[in-house]
């Protein structure tokens, strides 16, 4: 039961991570095309840039999009307290703004109180505080105790004369009270918190190209539990990815300093970044998807085909692999962890050959905005080491399932009445009640929440799970990290999945 409620719990982490780093990486996307419109180079070749009006907007977008990566850890603090929140979320995500501002507020007040020494510790300016500057740890501290204290008092009641300030009124008195105690603590106790951090940092630093294997091979071998958002966030965000200029995090640093500094001060950063997966999103896993068609029965060959084309796409443009990834993994886990160690090796080799593409993604968005467009970044190994990918996942994945005798399973079409008349909304509204029923019914659905690809709920009791069920609406695997937790996975389209289901389920 214990192992439960620690898979639960970062499970919902991982899910409550991803909304602060999608945030990023479309930010991202818009700071990476104006910093190129900005190069004197683009400039002088495109006379329209340099019309007054064009420049405004491409600088202000360029400003607006840079400045997203100094709110990482209140967006933490906010994202967490809301993820983790059990209901009343809402609350839970105002209070992590207040908890993590009050947060600020009692540090300042301890290193200005003269009781120590706080000369080695890292002080900033934040949202208007000199305070100690704990990075990203400190919303991922704030938000989980935000959390903790929500979803144990947001429903407490006092007597009557008091009642004012019972339930959600209390939440945010409560966190206020608790962050200024930690908020107080916090400079006593970083400082060899943040050394062992740094340590750590060192260590992987230190052990180069094996310690960026290990990282890859990590970030694949966890794409099962969801898990592998919580370790990219750690790199992404804090010390253990690496330290510039007292900025904080591989994906920070690169943001940060993008077209300021040379491509190879960047490169020790972007290593742990999306560089590391194109080649095996954009060319493995597509060859590998091919494999799996022409190693298919006759008989099932033109809904694979369907199926592999939609997540190819997915993995070639914007990034998304778990639609194939999940295709293969449960029929032929040796595969997946062979995918693993190619993921490992992937980073490894574009971390040796010095390329420098940094963001979140590994599709062609982020290889054509922080590769091809950028001086310096070495995008030309991609495609080389990718075409060798795709020669080995072909013959890989076509010799193991040809000996095999191995195809993957393909749902049946659900026959719906009146198909061609019905609406997009009837449509949506069966495939929710199908998706429900195959969840073991509203009653034993506790919570419904999803992430850039899964759709994850909480169960009382998994022994009702109808998984052939699901499939048929379109779920492309199912992953149960707990007894009371499960994944459904569907791919891009798994948004607009839950937003069906949540109507559904209110009636």
């Amino acid at each position: 039961m214990k192992k439960n409620k620690i898979m639960d719990f970062f499970s919902a982490l991982g899910r409550s991570l991803m909304m602060p780093i999608a945030a990023l990486a479309a930010s991202g996307i818009v700071l990476g095309l104006t910093a190129a419109l900005l190069k004197t180079q683009v400039v002088e070749a495109v006379p329209f840039l340099q019309l007054v009006p064009v420049s405004f907007v491409i600088t202000t977008l360029n400003k607006v999009s840079g400045i997203v990566f100094t709110l990482i850890p209140v967006l933490f603090a906010i994202s967490i307290a809301f993820g983790l929140a059990d209901d009343d979320k809402e609350i839970a995500a105002f209070a992590g703004f207040i908890g993590y501002y009050t947060f600020l507020v009692s540090s300042a007040c301890m290193i200005n109180s003269g009781f120590m020494d706080f000369g080695a510790l890292k002080i900033s300016p934040i949202l208007g505080v000199e305070t100690l500057d704990m990075g990203a740890v400190a919303g991922m501290l704030v938000g989980v105790l935000t959390a903790i204290i929500h979803n144990k008092y947001h429903k407490v009641e006092f007597p009557v004369a008091i009642s004012f300030y019972g339930g959600k009124r209390f939440v945010a008195l409560a966190v206020i009270l608790a962050m200024t105690g930690v908020g107080l603590v916090a400079p006593i106790v970083w400082e060899p918190v943040s050394k062992v951090i740094d340590a750590i940092g060192g260590l992987i630093a230190n052990a180069d190209l094996a310690g960026v294997f290990v990282f890859g091979f990590l970030e694949r071998l966890l794409i099962p539990t969801g898990l592998h958002h919580v370790l990219n966030g750690i790199f992404r965000t804090t010390a253990i990815g690496g330290v510039y200029d007292g900025v904080e995090g591989c994906l920070n640093i690169f943001l940060q300093y993008i077209g300021k500094v040379d491509m190879s001060v960047l490169q020790p950063f972007t290593r742990f970044l999306g560089q590391g997966k194109m080649p095996f999103m954009m060319f493995g896993l597509p060859a590998a998807a091919y494999a799996i068609y022409k190693t298919s029965p006759e008989e099932k060959k033109s809904k694979v085909k369907a199926l592999m084309i939609a997540g190819v796409a997915a993995s070639i443009v914007s990034g998304i692999t778990e639609p194939l990834e999940f295709s293969f993994m449960f029929i032929a886990p040796q595969l997946f962890v062979f995918h693993s160690i190619m993921g490992g090796l992937s980073f490894m080799l574009m971390a040796a050959l010095g390329v420098c593409i940094g963001n979140t993604g590994g599709g062609l968005i982020d290889f054509f905005i922080w590769g091809v467009f950028q001086d310096g970044s070495r995008w030309y190994w991609v495609p080389i080491v990718g075409i060798a990918y795709a020669v080995i996942y072909y013959f890989v994945f076509y010799r193991y399932l040809s000996k095999k005798q191995l195809s993957i399973d393909v749902a049946e079409e659900v026959e719906e009445e009146e198909e061609n008349g019905a609406s997009l909304s009837e449509k949506q509204w069966k495939t929710a009640s199908m998706i429900v029923e195959g969840l073991g019914g509203m009653d034993n659905i506790v919570k419904v929440n999803n992430c850039i690809s899964r759709l994850r709920v909480d169960l009382k009791d998994m022994s009702l799970v109808n998984e052939d069920l699901l499939k048929k609406t379109g779920s492309m695997g199912i992953v149960k990290p707990s007894e009371t937790h499960i994944h459904v996975i569907y791919g891009p389209k798994v948004q607009s999945v839950a937003d069906s289901v949540k109507e559904f389920m209110k009636g």
